[in-house]
């Protein structure tokens, strides 16, 4: 069977800067013989001229729409508002799976339009795991952004945490963060305590990562998993914490590791939360304390206490776009066997189960 177009549309999340394809294995596809359209876009990390230096075909911003229907559309981030049915086969996360706010809505566009989606979320080996995924950087970015507003908390109290830019690069965003973590800490005389809930998995080993890259002493550093949240929360060590990072990936209702009752304890010392999984609309989301999603324009929200110290909440949902460049270059590069088996998508069990499971969700509506 002959490769098919791939076609990388343009993302129109605010802020987004990653990429599901790079200059790196949008060649790697060339080379094996597949055609690569790209849509022009000011806002990828990665310039236009890169893609086209490779030999991929540059096109209109938002031409997916009008693209020959054999075309495979890929993407990340949710597609723009819209009603229209959807007659492609899409790549992308599409949030629609795990009866997310408004997924009926998102979903119904497929079938409408006899379209297929393969989400990336639920790409998955044959031993059942995820074959890319941006867990790893959502990690680290969502660790380094609470460690910043504890930060911020400390030098600038009662002011509300200013908007956040991408990084050109990991280095540059290590060392802004060891440098206010440290002015912090020199100023109240301690270091943040820090707990991570799924610290054996990527989304967890990159936020520990980023702990002690930002200078953290292992003590301060708490690492659970499955085994210490098994006796069920909400869980004190979690108020006596600076800083709560979440990384767990919610299949099932869970007891909350934090709610509103257990903030009222006099032993709080929480004043950060960052919910990286940012499970927000799921109706089992086991930090029911707030209920937005929030941006790089307006990273926190408060949450209302009943005294100090002030807690704020970070819930953006693309954290990895903090470091564009490198959580792009990893995903695709985890993502490119799978994608160069498109062309045998029918015989392969990446592919096919994918499409198996969109059918079972299209089968709910």
């Amino acid at each position: 069977m002959s490769a098919p177009t791939l076609h990388l549309r343009a993302e129109t999340k605010p802020l987004e800067h990653r990429s599901a394809l790079t200059p790196t294995t949008a060649k790697q596809l060339l080379d094996a013989g597949y055609k690569v359209n790209i849509e022009r876009s000011e806002q990828r990390i990665f310039d236009d001229e890169e893609f086209e230096k490779v030999g991929a075909t540059l096109v209109p911003f938002g031409s997916w729409t009008s693209a020959p229907k054999d075309h495979i559309i890929i993407g990340l981030k949710e597609l723009p508002e819209d009603t229209f049915p959807l007659e492609h086969t899409h790549v992308m996360f599409a949030h629609c799976f795990k009866d997310q706010g408004g997924w009926k809505d998102v979903l119904s566009r497929w079938p409408k339009g006899n379209g297929t989606l393969y989400d990336l979320e639920f790409l998955q080996d044959e031993k059942g795991r995820r074959v890319a995924a941006f867990g790893y950087h959502a990690g680290f970015a969502g660790a380094a952004l609470g460690i910043e507003v504890w930060a911020w908390q400390q030098s600038h109290p009662g002011r509300e945490f200013p908007a956040v830019s991408p990084y050109p690069n990991e280095d540059a965003l290590i060392k802004h963060i060891k440098d206010v973590v440290a002015d912090a800490s020199a100023k109240i005389g301690r270091e943040p305590r820090v707990l991570v809930i799924g610290a054996l998995g990527r989304c967890g080993r990159g936020a520990v990562d980023m702990c002690v890259k930002a200078g953290i002493s292992d003590k301060n550093i708490i690492k659970w998993d499955m085994a210490e949240t098994a006796k069920g929360g909400p869980f004190e060590e979690i108020i006596e914490s600076d800083i709560f990072v979440n990384c767990i990936y919610l299949t099932s209702k869970i007891p909350p590791f934090v709610d509103v009752q257990s903030l009222a304890s006099p032993k709080r010392n929480l004043s950060v939360v960052v919910d990286v999984s940012c499970d927000t609309t799921n109706p089992n989301n086991p930090i029911p304390i707030y209920n937005v999603n929030t941006t790089f324009d307006k990273p926190t929200v408060p949450v209302e206490v009943s005294g100090p110290p002030p807690l704020s909440v970070i819930s953006i949902d693309h954290l990895p776009t903090l470091l564009p460049r490198e959580a792009s270059e990893a995903f695709s590069h985890d993502l490119m066997p799978s994608l160069l088996e498109l062309k045998n998508r029918h015989e392969s069990r990446v592919w096919t189960d994918a499409e198996k499971l969109f059918k079972h969700h299209v089968s709910r509506l």
